[in-house]
């Protein structure tokens, strides 16, 4: 790609650099002279990987370095693909940003500018080794092109163990037409979720790139492909249901919507207590059936019950839901009657439903029950420093696009350069 780039400039992958059927042609423009000749004025240029024979791991990394002058451009493709890459402050070395795809040719040519006001140009040309194991990954959340709420997370999984998270997290890109810090957190060793410090702002457009295409995640697995999720967060909406005071209040954009009159879990045990702390709306069914069968007790069993539940919006995986519930209207606004969910008026129910988004926040008050952080999406219980601390690489990061060092040092008067591009269970009624 040409020398202005966009992305993460922390690397870490500096595996060695062997070719496959590499060739490298150097040559000189035609105002371009001989370094001795020169008086060591000409400018000479090195690429690596360059030469020898065997095998490319694909976590290897492309190094271009210019000694006596500075680099002019850098075009490296794979079947008419551009390779992302970054130039330094002082144009001396331009480097790959993400690991290379398995089983891949690709094509570089640089060309670098000397004292003596002539240019040189390098080509060179290889060929990545093909991987028998990939590790595969599904994203929970967002879906792409979604209209998602402002506590919406992004949430990893990936079908083998990860042994190497942090290269793995390097390869994880989050950039957004706003500023905003986020952080990406750890489950075990085959999820990872990213989450703002603060609630997203409402009508940010968001882009997640996880450049995993030849990441070595562990051993001989690697990353089998790259994925690309672009999502919007939409309007404001944050409830908070009070178990003492039987209300739920709805803000849109940072007024009061609406006031709802609740009844939620009755408690008497655990099970049949709402959980206490910020949820999130996951997923919206409309009907679903709701059974006993979550608390062991089949059919046959004293207590048993089975019940169609209508405009049923789901903030846990401990079978918690904001649904209509005709059968308590009486006791909604007064009295706490159900099994942990929250219910609410047929009506009032109706327009939660249609409402809301997928991430939206819905804190609940008043409950001795904590919700725990991987129930569900409860992922806004921790602390901002053990969300931090959950990270292979102990650090937060940006949604801003980033520049490369040589368009910073362009942008703040240190030198020349072209300007980068903006880069479950079901609980109860």
């Amino acid at each position: 790609m040409p020398v202005g780039g966009s992305g993460p400039g922390d690397r870490g992958r500096r595996a060695a650099a062997v070719l496959v059927g590499a060739s490298v042609v150097a040559g000189a423009a035609a105002c371009s002279g001989g370094g001795e000749a020169d008086g060591g004025n000409a400018v000479r240029l090195a690429v690596s990987p360059m030469g020898g024979t065997g095998r490319l791991r694909p976590d290897s990394q492309i190094d271009v370095r210019a000694h006596g002058g500075t680099i002019e451009n850098v075009t490296v493709s794979a079947r008419g693909r551009e390779v992302a890459g970054d130039l330094s402050a002082d144009r001396t070395r331009w480097q790959s940003r993400w690991t290379l795809e398995p089983g891949e040719t690709y094509l570089v040519n640089a060309t670098a500018l000397g004292k003596d006001g002539r240019t040189r140009t390098v080509s060179s040309r290889f060929t990545t080794a093909e991987v028998t194991k990939t590790n595969n990954v599904t994203i929970e959340a967002p879906y792409n092109r979604e209209t998602v709420g402002v506590g919406i997370p992004i949430i990893v999984h990936f079908a083998r163990a990860v042994k190497d998270r942090a290269a793995v997290e390097r390869a994880l890109e989050v950039t957004a037409d706003k500023t905003v810090e986020g952080a990406w957190h750890w489950f075990g060793d085959q999820e990872v979720v990213f989450r703002t410090k603060d609630y997203w702002p409402a009508h940010t457009k968001v882009k997640f790139e996880a450049h995993l295409a030849g990441v070595r995640t562990g051993g001989d697995v690697y990353g089998g492909k790259n994925y690309t999720v672009g999502f919007k967060v939409g309007d404001s909406h944050i409830s908070t249901a009070g178990e003492d005071t039987h209300k739920m209040v709805v803000m849109v954009n940072g007024k009061k919507a609406r006031t709802i009159p609740t009844s939620m879990g009755r408690g008497g045990s655990r099970m049949y207590t709402t959980t206490n702390g910020v949820h999130l709306s996951m997923d919206k069914e409309d009907p679903t059936v709701m059974t006993s069968d979550w608390m062991g007790c089949g059919a046959g069993c004293a207590g048993y019950y089975s019940l169609t539940v209508y405009k049923a919006v789901r903030i846990s995986d401990s079978g918690e839901y904001v649904h209509s519930a005709p059968w308590s209207v009486g006791s909604q606004g007064s009295e706490n009657v159900s099994h942990g969910c929250i219910n609410v008026s047929p009506s009032n129910a109706k327009w939660f439903y249609n409402l809301s988004y997928r991430g939206d926040p819905v804190k609940v008050t008043g409950s001795n029950r904590e919700l725990e952080p991987e129930n569900g999406w409860g992922y806004w219980q921790l602390g901002w420093r053990n969300w931090v601390k959950g990270s292979a690489l102990k650090r937060s990061v940006t949604t801003a696009p980033h520049a490369d060092a040589a368009t910073l040092a362009a942008q703040q008067g240190r030198g020349a350069g072209p300007k980068a591009p903006a880069k479950r269970g079901t609980q109860g009624n």
